[in-house]
Formats: structure tokens, C-alpha cells, sequence
């Protein structure tokens, strides 16, 4: 017997029956479960948090980059007004 790494309830499978990388439901909490050995079954949750979150820092990094550019931009603008008084 496996249990599910979510909500612990047994799933009844056949090491036999299945392959690493397949992707199992949680037939109790719906999870998705992905087979990561097969000598004995050992299951993975497979979090949409987590894709979701990949998502979110791609976002921040592109947001970070624009923003040191900025930084740069404005810094050398100083930088040249300081030039001038001189």
C-alpha cells in the first residue's frame, strides 16, 4: 500500500501497473501525484502553488531589471549636472 504525501489515506497500487514520471489523482483529496520511483512506489505532490509562484518571480525578476535601469539612467544624470557646476 502507498499513502498519499497530502492527506495520508492508502492508495491501492500495483508497482507493476506503474511507471516513474506517470501522474496519479488522490482519489480523497484530488492531488495531483507524481510516480518518482516505482521499487517500492514512492509519491510526489505535484503543486500548482508552486508553478503559479515561478510565474510570479519571473515577473519580479523582469520588474527588478527595469528598475535598475532606471537606477542608472537617474544616477548618471547626476552625475553629469555635478560636471557642469564644476
Amino acid at each position: 500500500m502507498v499513502h498519499c504525501p497530502e492527506c495520508a489515506v492508502e492508495i491501492d497500487l500495483d508497482e507493476d501497473e506503474v511507471e516513474e514520471g506517470e501522474i496519479l489523482n488522490c482519489p480523497e483529496c484530488e492531488a495531483e501525484l507524481e510516480v518518482v520511483q516505482i521499487h517500492p512506489v514512492h509519491l510526489n505532490v505535484i503543486s500548482e502553488d508552486d508553478d503559479d509562484d515561478d510565474e510570479d518571480d519571473d515577473e519580479d525578476d523582469d520588474e527588478e531589471e527595469e528598475a535598475e535601469t532606471d537606477d542608472g539612467d537617474v544616477q548618471d544624470e547626476v552625475v553629469d549636472e555635478e560636471e557642469e557646476e564644476e
